[in-house]
């Protein structure tokens, strides 16, 4: 879309003869911060650095494509600019859904086609923004690797995602030491942070895996084989996110921006709270024992109806053992059941989502079973235990993507997915996916700093499913059936991480009787109503705490913060608001609340009256949390 922009702009072309000393090119940011420079250098590659307010924060490094897997990067034999200088992008993108309502899509962009010495045509797209740099390989060949570094300007301290396991660091960028999986985020100094990570990642593409240098302070794409049946190959882009603060990269639309316009009619995607039934198994109140059965699933949805709830999740197993060959997505065993809930769901207004394990999406016609879904009335998929190398789970998640979308289901990628990339802007109904520890497999692994490293971590690359809101915390195990751990966490701070964490459907693991048991957190929930206004990262340090505020679609304002496993005292600027008085109702971690020993007491103030010179003091417990619910007027 970008390049037949820029050649309808085509009018100062010119060629430039690669020479020793070649000339250093420059694109830079809007507001003249972030510069991008590049030039063939001395041995005739093309290589690039990124300066921000005047300091490199990556030296130069090479890019390109390969012939060979080992081989070097193909030599510049000469250079041909789509247009004489960069051009100035200035437009806005209306989501439907995400973190606000409008996003600024305002940038500087550059084209460049080269020729390497080999007689190979490659094409260098260059983005720009005023919160980060983008660009782009693309190759004209059907055979090709992937040669892109990034050479950092310092020994700087980074955190990466780390799969199903809490995150790896602090580690400095020298002690990597091998591979490493992004997300990666990095502090390069006390106002200075920066993510790496991909962006528009092609169907035959493989999701970027980065191997570190020894003792140094340079990444570089492990290069895989790329067979390509068309003229070109399109590479990802590969993005650097900059911000003053770790906040400023959650807020952060860059990934999604570099995706394409979606095509077609996605209003039907119900982004919201989605109850889920695999938790609830074996949970009992008052006598009654849950199950995940046609009886408890009809209690579930009475509960989302009520609260304004968008539907409920019905997991593995209900159209038989999820891992055997013979169990029929469509057909066998509770499928009646599915059948009579989704209905049920329907006239209470509440949406049913269907899990479907890769073994049964790949030995029964992927699309039958979608179009069969969809006509029982279904509104998603959750998918699990994707199988494949990562090529192949990347291509099979684009054409599943593809299908839910057409017969009208969102979409949750669960058990190691594919990495997002920004794709929820093409395909709104990809709502969100577990790329993240979800937090009831094991407190042995996940603990409140996962929490909230992983929000400065995994969630900028995109929307999470981590299954927060977990409220029957009291000691000792629980009746359920499926991982009855304790939860390292406390009520307030559970209802905290629902709200902080982005996701187009926010998962939430627990029965009515337990959110009914907290009315002023229920409330807090119940008015998590998407699509958002607004979201802004208030505070916050990786591996620390976070607050995060977001607007709903009715224009409340919610506050959401977490801590690590230190208590602390949070001053909150209301700078944010509107003009006028506002009602805040604030619940927070009791004196004696504490994630380890006393989780289920919280406390909730009387309502105040505040407006935008406001100041909020928030006490977190270790582990905790606190939620600020704002409404307008007295």
């Amino acid at each position: 879309m970008r390049r037949v922009f820029l050649l309808a702009v085509l009018a100062f072309s010119f060629l430039c003869r690669i020479c020793a000393e070649s000339k250093v090119y420059e694109v830079k940011s809007p507001d003249r911060k972030i510069c991008f420079s590049f030039k063939v250098n001395e041995d005739q590659n093309l290589v690039y650095k990124v300066t921000v307010n005047g300091m490199d924060v990556i030296d130069w490094s090479g890019m390109g494509y390969s012939k060979a897997q080992e081989g070097t990067a193909e030599k510049m034999k000469q250079m041909t600019p789509m247009s004489g200088k960069p051009v100035k992008i200035k437009d806005e993108w209306r989501p439907i859904w995400g973190k606000r309502q409008v996003v600024k899509d305002v940038c500087s962009s550059w084209t460049l086609d080269f020729l390497t010495v080999s007689g190979t045509r490659m094409i260098l797209d260059i983005l720009v923004y005023n919160d980060g740099v983008a660009f782009r390989n693309s190759w004209f060949d059907h055979i090709g690797y992937e040669k892109t570094d990034f050479n950092f300007s310092g020994d700087y301290t980074a955190w990466y995602y780390n799969g199903e396991r809490h995150n790896i660091g602090p580690e400095k960028l020298s002690d990597a030491n091998g591979e490493r999986l992004p997300l990666m985020t990095i502090k390069a100094a006390d106002d200075r942070y920066l993510a790496l990570h991909e962006a528009d990642l092609p169907k035959d593409g493989w999701p970027m895996r980065l191997k570190s240098e020894t003792g140094s302070a340079k990444f570089s794409v492990i290069p895989e084989k790329i067979a390509c049946d068309l003229p070109m190959f399109n590479g990802a882009w590969r993005v650097l996110m900059v911000g003053k603060t770790p906040g400023e990269l959650v807020d952060s639309h860059l990934l999604e921006l570099l995706n394409p316009e979606p095509e077609g009619d996605f209003s039907w995607v119900r982004p919201g709270v989605y109850l889920w039934d695999w938790r609830i198994d074996g949970a009992v109140w008052d006598g009654y024992r849950y199950g995940m059965n046609y009886d408890s699933w009809t209690r579930m949805i009475d509960f989302a109806s009520e609260q304004g709830f968008q539907g409920l999740v019905l997991d593995a197993n209900w159209y038989g053992p999820e891992f055997e060959k013979d169990s029929d997505p469509t057909k066998g065993d509770k499928a009646r059941d599915v059948q009579r809930i989704i209905q049920y769901g329907k006239d209470k207004g509440v949406g049913v989502w269907l899990y479907l394990n890769d073994v049964a999406g790949t030995n029964y016609p992927i699309e039958e079973t979608l179009a069969q879904y969809e006509e029982w009335g279904a509104s998603g998929v959750k998918y699990g235990f994707m199988n494949g190398n990562p090529q192949e789970k990347n291509r099979k998640t684009q054409e599943i993507t593809r299908l839910c979308a057409k017969h009208h289901l969102m979409v949750d990628y669960h058990d190691y997915p594919v990495h997002p990339f920004g794709q929820m802007r093409t395909w709104p109904n990809a709502v969100t996916r577990e790329y993240c520890k979800a937090q009831l497999d094991g407190r042995q692994i996940f603990q409140p700093k996962t929490f909230v490293t992983s929000a400065f971590v995994n969630m900028v690359a995109g929307p999470i499913d981590q299954n927060n809101g977990f409220l029957e915390l009291h000691q000792g195990r629980t009746t359920r059936k499926d991982n009855n751990q304790e939860v390292p966490s406390t009520v307030t701070g559970e209802i905290a991480r629902t709200l902080i964490t982005w996701s187009g459907a926010t998962v939430i693991p627990d029965i009515p009787e337990y959110y009914r048991k907290y009315p002023a957190l229920l409330e807090f929930l119940s008015a998590e109503k998407q699509p958002w206004q607004e979201s802004i990262t208030l505070a916050g340090e990786i591996g620390e705490y976070i607050v995060m505020a977001r607007r709903n679609k009715d224009g409340d304002w919610l506050i959401g913060a977490a801590t690590n496993e230190d208590e602390r005292e949070i001053e909150v600027p209301l700078s944010f608001l509107g003009k006028g008085n506002f009602t805040a109702t604030v619940s927070t971690d009791a004196d004696d609340t504490h994630y380890r020993t006393n989780r289920e007491t919280y406390r909730t103030e009387a309502p105040q009256t505040v407006n935008r010179k406001s100041v909020l003091e928030l006490k977190l417990a270790p582990g905790g949390g606190a939620c600020v619910l704002i409404v307008p007027g007295k």
